[in-house]
């Protein structure tokens, strides 16, 4: 993977405070996205990483704080501007009943259009080229609910590839996928950042995310722990810290990132 040279932002948060219920979930938070690298958020259940996500997205809005996407308040630009610059896969999103997969596809060209500007064939070259980024171009006639896991979670992505952003968010896209499917998904999320995409996810896999990451933000109660490169960031006293667990961490044998290897009660007994 590439290491790049951090360049002005496309997307940061400033004291970002936000909650739900009078609950703050996160409390003068600040974080800059890097360009051009995969960002990975991860932390314990309930610890803020889809409301972090979603607050960078603009799904939600901050009680405090902006969110600044290319240099401007979030909060500030119309829906369909955000939607031209940032695409959104949602965790377990839900298509209507009975769509196909290529009109679900071409539902992320709609930021595009306008009265005055209908589907062209330039929309439908944009669909026909997210269909075979993520390799669903075979599936295109296929109901979306006739779909295995694995190929949803790809259509999905070909539908936030195809708005045209080159800025991806995607909330937990291996969810309620097996390890096969979760790292076909991944492997297509690392296409898509070397071939210019700035990507930020939120995952549950801790060695996924070391894996596929340039950079980790390490959550912890609705604050940030640690964040930076993995080989910086991930040790066996940070993920004690951060999901009270007892871990070695080694070298990775198939990358030059770290391996997690989790250790439970029953290999710590003295034998």
């Amino acid at each position: 993977m590439t290491t790049h040279h951090i360049t002005t932002p496309r997307l940061a948060a400033h004291g970002v405070t936000v909650g739900y219920g009078g609950r703050a979930v996160i409390d003068d938070l600040d974080v800059v996205i890097p360009p051009g690298v995969i960002t990975t958020i991860i932390g314990p259940n309930g610890c803020g990483k889809s409301t972090l996500l979603r607050t960078l997205s603009r799904l939600l809005k901050p009680a405090g704080g902006t969110v600044v996407l290319d240099g401007e308040d979030i909060a500030k630009l119309k829906t369909r501007d955000v939607a031209k610059k940032l695409g959104l896969l949602p965790q377990a999103p839900v298509a209507p009943e009975g769509l196909t997969v290529s009109d679900l596809v071409a539902r992320g060209r709609h930021p595009h259009q306008s009265w005055l500007r209908q589907w062209s064939s330039d929309d439908a070259d944009v669909v026909e080229r997210a269909l075979a980024m993520t390799g669903v171009t075979d599936l295109a006639d296929r109901p979306i609910d006739a779909l295995s896991g694995g190929q949803r979670q790809r259509v999905w992505i070909s539908m936030t590839l195809a708005q045209g952003t080159d800025l991806l968010l995607l909330d937990e896209p291996t969810t309620y996928l097996d390890l096969a499917h979760a790292i076909e998904v991944i492997d297509l999320v690392d296409d898509l950042h070397e071939s210019g995409r700035t990507v930020v996810m939120v995952l549950h896999d801790l060695n996924l995310a070391t894996r596929y990451s340039d950079n980790l933000i390490v959550m912890r109660s609705g604050s940030i722990l640690a964040q930076g490169h993995p080989r910086d960031v991930i040790t066996a006293e940070l993920l004690h810290e951060a999901f009270r667990l007892r871990a070695r961490v080694i070298d990775d044998p198939v990358s030059d990132r770290p391996l997690i290897v989790p250790i439970g009660r029953a290999h710590t007994r003295v034998t």
